[in-house]
């Protein structure tokens, strides 16, 4: 697991292919508005069966997580003011939460990801695009 820091904030973690830990694991520390977590059992194990009653919770915006299911992808940073801060690369395997910042992709291969983020997602008005320095 590897977290991407710039200036004291934390831009996104990283759960390379190869983690493996046993029993759970959350990487987000609860204050985030996704929780992302990594759920490693034997066979025979159970999970109580349950469900999530509907409960009101206020977001104030939006975060992603994309799993890479092939290929190779650079992910650039960059901070409020849209100033890049780094990159990393992801490839197959390989699952990502994006948190704050902005962010920016070159698919360095041909590439699939699977997205998820909070919704209902409306592009045109939870998206800000813009031009690097």
């Amino acid at each position: 697991m590897e977290k991407i820091i710039f200036s004291n904030q934390l831009f996104a973690i990283i759960v390379r292919k190869d983690f493996h830990q046993e029993n759970v694991t959350f990487f987000t520390d609860g204050s985030e508005l996704l929780e992302l977590g990594y759920i490693s059992y034997s066979a025979g194990h159970l999970i109580t069966p349950h469900r999530h009653p509907l409960r009101q919770r206020k977001i104030h915006g939006t975060q992603e997580v994309l799993f890479v299911k092939s290929g190779k992808i650079r992910v650039d940073f960059y901070s409020e003011e849209n100033v890049k801060t780094g990159s990393i690369i992801i490839s197959k395997g390989d699952c990502i939460i994006l948190l704050s910042g902005g962010h920016g992709f070159e698919f360095l291969e041909p590439s699939i990801m699977i997205e998820v983020k909070n919704g209902p997602y409306e592009s045109d008005k939870d998206k800000i695009r813009f031009q690097p320095d």
